[in-house]
């Protein structure tokens, strides 16, 4: 069986509601990390890590962020602190450009930063600030 969208065999051969779900989970993931970061991700997938993008778009994306008990912009704030308490700077830039999409402001992410600060640690929100400054520089040469 060819890939279907983008989507292998793994996928293709599963049930219809897997399916559905990694198509909301494609739908969430551009919307809120963009198509230019979601397409990089996609020309990137291989056979080594392709099963493992799947997971991700369909159970991260299409279950997780796909659940509308809590808006996407609550995700994002979520995501931050997590993420942010993680180390993980390269995920937490995804996510700030994500959280600007899903309608957070420079001063709300301003104020999760320096929750972050006191929950997470300084160097935490050292690293946060440094990212967020470049993203937000960024966003307004645009």
């Amino acid at each position: 069986m060819a890939a279907i969208g983008g989507m292998s065999r793994y996928i293709g051969e599963t049930n219809m509601a897997d399916k559905a779900t990694y198509d909301r989970g494609m739908a969430m993931r551009r919307k809120v990390l963009g198509d230019e970061y979601v397409d990089r991700a996609v020309a990137n997938t291989d056979d080594f890590n392709r099963e493992f993008q799947e997971l991700l778009t369909t159970y991260c994306w299409g279950a997780i962020w796909g659940d509308d008990t809590l808006k996407p912009r609550e995700r994002s704030i979520l995501n931050l602190g997590m993420i942010a308490c993680l180390g993980r700077m390269h995920e937490f830039e995804a996510h700030f450009r994500g959280a600007l999409r899903n309608g957070l402001t420079p001063k709300e992410l301003a104020a999760i930063l320096r929750q972050i600060a006191v929950y997470c640690g300084f160097p935490a929100a050292v690293d946060c600030h440094r990212v967020a400054k470049q993203v937000l520089a960024a966003e307004a040469k645009k």
